[in-house]
């Protein structure tokens, strides 16, 4: 039996067509080939407000498109993050969407004076597109936006083990280098990496 896997599509452009979007179905069309049940997460065509206030963050309300997306996270075993890098982090929308799924109640909770994971039993997997080479976003940069939804987020909540993939010079690169990633993609796709 194959893994179940959510991706999500952190791309805040619901018009799609962005190479992005060209890798989470690389992505999916693999894993499916190779045995696995795949379900996408397209954030910007969910609705949702932005948190502003402790009390939306600790409230029990959970808008539709977001009570659906926490079905999916729930269901999964492997989570695949997808987004371009935008001023060294995700995308807003990305953030505002994490914030509100991943919320207490979700994915932790309060326990005592600390915080209950709640989605352990899940590996990651963050894959980010950048404008820059990818060596300089990790070793010039530290790669601080991925540490930070990494660490800061995902594991916060109990997702481990969490891999990055960094794909750099995208808007540069010619169709060999996207080939190569795409390639790169269907690979981790079909096993379910």
């Amino acid at each position: 039996m194959g893994t179940r896997i959510a991706i999500i599509q952190g791309h805040p452009d619901p018009q799609g067509g962005h190479f992005g979007h060209a890798l989470v179905e690389a992505y999916a069309e693999a894993a499916r080939s190779a045995g696995h049940e795949v379900r996408t997460i397209d954030v910007a065509r969910l609705d949702f407000p932005v948190l502003r206030s402790k009390a939306d963050w600790d409230g029990n309300t959970t808008p539709p498109d977001i009570a659906k997306a926490q079905e999916t996270i729930a269901w999964a075993g492997h989570v695949v993050v997808i987004y371009p890098l935008w001023l060294g982090c995700m995308p807003a929308l990305l953030k505002a969407f994490l914030e509100q799924a991943l919320r207490p109640g979700f994915g932790t909770e309060r326990a005592g004076r600390g915080w209950k994971k709640l989605l352990r039993g899940r590996s990651g997997r963050i894959v980010v597109t950048m404008g820059m080479p990818a060596f300089v976003y990790r070793w010039f940069f530290r790669a601080h936006g991925v540490k930070a939804l990494k660490r800061n987020i995902l594991a916060f909540c109990g997702i481990g083990p969490i891999r990055a993939t960094l794909l750099g010079n995208v808007e540069a690169t010619a169709w060999g280098g996207r080939r190569r990633a795409l390639r790169k993609m269907r690979g981790l796709g079909a096993s379910a990496a």
